[in-house]
């Protein structure tokens, strides 16, 4: 095969490949920001024009540059943060791009980001297969997680941080002291804490890892569960509930706390037109909450893509293919109605985040807070899960692991679809699915040996060893 710059998609909706490859392009203007004389040097990942270098940025976008054939490292811009690491373990969410300081505010005196690094080293490392790399960063994440521990850690198992610290900058959160979404996010770090100390081994710090997650679990479903609402709410100074549905809460399946009934509950108000199943999937608050805003506001009820991503990858977790994948396609044609392009400059437009009850990118709340622009075009940030790694994750419905050198495809039903010249480290493999005269079949090339799984949902899980070369699998063998 000859390899091209990124992976090419096929799908049967050419707007779908249009904004894929419009993505890509994007990317570039929000590569290498650093200037001569910047205290931050090096390759890494900002919005255009910014004057800091966020985690957020880092962590997100780490989920779809390792799609882009390594012409992007998906790894450099976490490792800015890493560098900047304290004596106390401390790794603060923003540093200052000129003065290389870190960035603290009233609201934030600590600096404190989403604790998620150890969910995105996870992924770079299946989709990498760096062992490596993650040999060198656990020592960094593990006192990382050291520091979380010692200053946010309250008596009853928790974390008290700053609400704000998720990002959720003006969300109706304002008596929160525990939040749902942070705490979720430290069960999902310990969860990937101890998952990569297994990669390597390393029994004493898996089991270390497992047991805070179970005990952490526990808390969370002790005082944050509301069993008669079936939702997990955010609790105030006084560890009373803070009744406020916000998307927020929705880590708690990504981090996989609520039990299969619990779930299932979370999962039908995705789906109610008086919570968060609006036409544009998800909003950022509930719609039945007084505080919600059609027109976006902020998080006062718009459509945030990290959000979206983040649900989308709770419901994997409880096998929810089918409505994954369905959430994740009615998102893009949402996304792509709500696209201007400017002819002039060639550019189509992606914005940080959209309406909830129609097309179009949020509107900013009525009395913005300072220092904000809402919403960003072209914040790929967010963007990029949507139209790069949703794509290829759940619309294309594919799942990689090079350390297992396996590739899952899950689709609900054969459609005309696949992915061209995808980089598996040093092995190119390309995956179309197509109707012959003969039926459905999938057309295969790889130029080594790699394990691919066809799980066509309601059928049979079929797992073939695929050598080097090209060959074609006629489904109806298959699953007979």
């Amino acid at each position: 095969m000859t390899k091209r710059d990124f992976p090419r998609i096929r799908f049967y909706d050419q707007d779908f490949v249009d904004v894929y490859d419009r993505a890509w392009l994007l990317v570039q203007d929000c590569w290498e920001h650093s200037t001569e004389n910047a205290a931050i040097t090096g390759k890494f990942f900002a919005y255009p024009g910014s004057l800091s270098v966020t985690q957020m940025d880092a962590l997100f976008s780490s989920f779809f540059l390792v799609y882009s054939n390594r012409i992007y490292s998906a790894s450099t811009s976490l490792d800015i943060f890493y560098q900047r690491q304290e004596e106390n373990g401390a790794i603060r969410a923003e540093y200052d791009l000129t003065s290389g300081e870190a960035v603290r505010t009233a609201d934030n005196p600590e600096g404190v980001g989403m604790p998620l690094f150890a969910w995105a080293e996870f992924n770079l490392y299946h989709k990498v297969s760096n062992k490596k790399r993650i040999k060198e960063i656990l020592p960094i994440i593990d006192k990382y997680n050291g520091w979380l521990d010692a200053t946010f850690k309250a008596e009853n198992g928790l974390y008290k941080v700053p609400w704000r610290a998720s990002g959720m900058w003006n969300a109706p959160r304002d008596a929160a002291v525990y939040p749902i979404d942070f705490n979720a996010m430290m069960a999902v770090n310990v969860l990937y804490m101890s998952a990569i100390a297994d990669i390597l081994n390393d029994k004493d710090m898996s089991f270390r890892y497992k047991k805070q997650y179970f005990s952490l679990k526990t808390r969370i479903n002790g005082l944050m569960w509301n069993k008669s609402d079936g939702y997990y709410y955010d609790l105030d100074k006084n560890e009373k509930q803070v009744k406020v549905k916000t998307l927020a809460s929705y880590w708690t399946m990504l981090a996989e706390l609520p039990n299969e009934g619990k779930a299932e509950q979370l999962i039908k108000k995705l789906q109610d037109p008086q919570f968060f199943g609006t036409p544009h999937p998800f909003p950022s608050i509930a719609k039945c909450e007084r505080t919600f805003n059609e027109k976006g506001a902020g998080y006062r009820g718009s459509v945030f893509p990290h959000l979206t991503f983040m649900v989308i990858k709770g419901l994997e977790r409880y096998m929810r293919w089918d409505l994954a994948r369905e959430c994740a396609i009615r998102h893009l044609y949402f996304v792509l109605e709500s696209m201007n392009t400017d002819e002039e400059l060639r550019r189509t437009h992606l914005y940080e985040a959209y309406l909830p009850m129609s097309g179009g990118a949020a509107l900013p709340p009525a009395s913005m807070p300072a220092g904000i622009k809402f919403p960003r075009s072209q914040y790929l940030s967010f963007a990029g899960l949507s139209t790069i790694c949703l794509i290829v994750e759940n619309v294309i419905g594919l799942t990689i692991s090079l350390p297992r050198k396996t590739v899952d495809w899950i689709i609900p039903n054969l459609e005309i679809m696949g992915i061209e010249n995808l980089s598996l480290k040093k092995n190119l493999i390309t995956i179309l699915a197509n109707k012959s005269p003969r039926g459905w079949e999938i057309q295969v090339e790889s130029e080594k040996l790699y394990y691919f799984t066809i799980n066509l949902l309601g059928k049979k899980k079929k797992t073939l060893p695929i050598p080097s070369g090209k060959c074609s699998l006629l489904i109806e063998k298959l699953y007979n």
